[in-house]
C-alpha cells in the first residue's frame, strides 16, 4: 500500500511540473524577472527569444546558472544583435560573474554605471560594439576582475590610473579605441598581478612611464599611438617578458644599449626613430616574429640563432643597415 502511495505521489508531481513547469524551475524567481526587464528594454530582440516566462531561465540562451545555488552567474550575448543602451537592470544580477557584450554594432552609450553593483564579477568584456564615452573610474572597484575587455570601440578621453588597483587582473584591453593623455604612471605599479596591457591603436601620447622597469609583462602591445622618448624601460634580463609591439610610434632610443630579457620571442617595433645597431645578443634568442623596419639602425645584423630566418621586410628602410637578408655590407 505505502508502495503505491509513493508512486502514486510522484506521478502526481510529475504531472503537475509538466502542466506547470514553474514548479520544476531551478531558475531564481528575482533573476528570472531582471532578465525579462532587460530583454524588454532592448525591445524583445531575436537573440533572446529563448526567454519566455513559463520556462527554466537556466535552459535560456546567452545565460548559465550556478550549478549549486542555481543563481544567474553569466549574461553573455556574443551574437544575434541587440540595440541601444546596456540597461542598469544588469546590475540588478548580483550573482554575476561574467559579463559580455560582444560584436553589438548597436550597443551604444556609455558604460553603463550599475556594472559598479557587481561586486562578484570575474569578467567584463565590452568589445566591438559603438559604446562612448570615457573608461569609467568605478571599474577599479570591482576587485575580483580577471580580465577587462574594452577594446573595438569608441572610447575617449584618458585611462584611469585607478585600474592598476584592480588586484587579480589578468589582462586589461583597451585597444582600438580613441583614448588620448599619457599611460598612467600607475600602471608601472600594479598592486597584485601584472596583467597581458593592449592599449594598441588610440592616440596616447608622452613617454612610457619610467615606472614600467619594475614590471614583468608577458605581452604588451603598445602600437600605433603617439609615445615618445625611450621604450627601453620595458626590457630587462631578469624579467620574463615573452611578447612587445612597440610598432608605429614616435619612440627614440639606442637599441644596442638595451637589456632583453631571454624569454623575449616576438618584437615589432617597426615605424619609430630608433637608433644604433641590432644587438649580437639577439642571435641567442628564439625569435617566432622580429620586426625592426623603418628607423635609423645602422651596422651589420648579427649572424646566428633566427636572424637570418626572417625576410628583408622585417629589417629594411633604416639608416645602414646591411648583411643578409639585406645587401651585404660594403
Amino acid at each position: 500500500m505505502e508502495l503505491k502511495f509513493s508512486t502514486f505521489l510522484s506521478l502526481t508531481l510529475l504531472f503537475s511540473s509538466v502542466l506547470n513547469p514553474a514548479l520544476s524551475d531551478l531558475c531564481n524567481l528575482d533573476d528570472k524577472k531582471v532578465l525579462l526587464q532587460i530583454k524588454k528594454a532592448f525591445g524583445d530582440p531575436y537573440v533572446l527569444a529563448s526567454w519566455k516566462s513559463d520556462t527554466d531561465c537556466c535552459d535560456w540562451y546567452c545565460v548559465t546558472c550556478d550549478s549549486t545555488t542555481n543563481r544567474i552567474n553569466s549574461l553573455t550575448i556574443f551574437a544575434g544583435q541587440v540595440s541601444g543602451q546596456i540597461p542598469a537592470l544588469v546590475g540588478d544580477l548580483p550573482y554575476l560573474e561574467t559579463l559580455e557584450f560582444h560584436k553589438q554594432p548597436n550597443l551604444t552609450g556609455p558604460i553603463q554605471p550599475a556594472i559598479a553593483k557587481l561586486k562578484g564579477l570575474k569578467s567584463l568584456r565590452l568589445s566591438w560594439t559603438n559604446l562612448s564615452g570615457s573608461v569609467p573610474d568605478f571599474l577599479s572597484q570591482l576587485k575580483n576582475l580577471t580580465f577587462l575587455d574594452l577594446s573595438f570601440n569608441n572610447l575617449t578621453g584618458a585611462i584611469p590610473s585607478s585600474l592598476s588597483e584592480l588586484p587579480n587582473l589578468g589582462a586589461l584591453r583597451l585597444d582600438r579605441n580613441k583614448l588620448t593623455g599619457h599611460i598612467p604612471m600607475s600602471f608601472g605599479q600594479f598592486i597584485g598581478n601584472v596583467p597581458d596591457l593592449y592599449l594598441s591603436h588610440n592616440q596616447l601620447s608622452g613617454n612610457i612611464p619610467t615606472s614600467f622597469a619594475q614590471m614583468d609583462f608577458t605581452s604588451i602591445d603598445l602600437s600605433r599611438n603617439k609615445l615618445e622618448g625611450d621604450a627601453s624601460v620595458i626590457f630587462g634580463l631578469n624579467k620574463t617578458t615573452q611578447i612587445v609591439d612597440l610598432s608605429r610610434n614616435l619612440l627614440e632610443f639606442n637599441l644596442s644599449k638595451v637589456e632583453f630579457p631571454t624569454s623575449l620571442t616576438s618584437l615589432d617595433i617597426n615605424h619609430n626613430k630608433i637608433y644604433g645597431s641590432i644587438p649580437v645578443e639577439f642571435t641567442q634568442l628564439n625569435f617566432q616574429f622580429l620586426n625592426v623596419s623603418y628607423n635609423m639602425l645602422c651596422g651589420q645584423i648579427p649572424v646566428g640563432g633566427k636572424l637570418q630566418s626572417f625576410d628583408e621586410y622585417s629589417y629594411f628602410h633604416n639608416r645602414c643597415l646591411c648583411g643578409a637578408p639585406l645587401p651585404s655590407c660594403k
